[in-house]
């Protein structure tokens, strides 16, 4: 799954979750965007929140809520539940499970 941070210079930037049904990976793409763009867009959205030019809270029920009515694999929820148990494992999981911290990435192509 990845939440992206796109825009350009004609456009106003958005944050959209996509590949909505691949609970194997997560992370933070940003494309043509400033940190401080990406950091309100995200926040906007209600999405998260940057921590620095690396690394990004997400929330885990807006995430949850913008990815479960697009997915399409039957066995979702579980798979979802196993990420997130994963990154629980992982120590990426805050204490009370309201956000996850995943690596951010370029949106080449985006």
């Amino acid at each position: 799954m990845i939440v992206e941070v796109v825009g350009g210079a004609e456009e106003r930037p958005e944050a959209r979750v996509v590949d909505v049904d691949n609970l194997t990976s997560l992370h933070l793409a940003l494309g043509e965007v400033t940190d401080e763009e990406a950091a309100e867009v995200l926040e906007r959205a209600g999405l998260g929140r940057l921590k620095d030019a690396d690394t990004a809270f997400l929330d885990t029920a807006a995430l949850r809520a913008a990815a479960e009515p697009r997915a399409t694999a039957a066995d979702w929820s579980a798979r979802w539940d196993s990420m997130i148990g994963h990154a629980r494992g992982k120590g990426w999981l805050s204490d009370d499970g309201a956000s996850v911290q995943v690596q951010i990435e370029s949106a080449a192509g985006a």
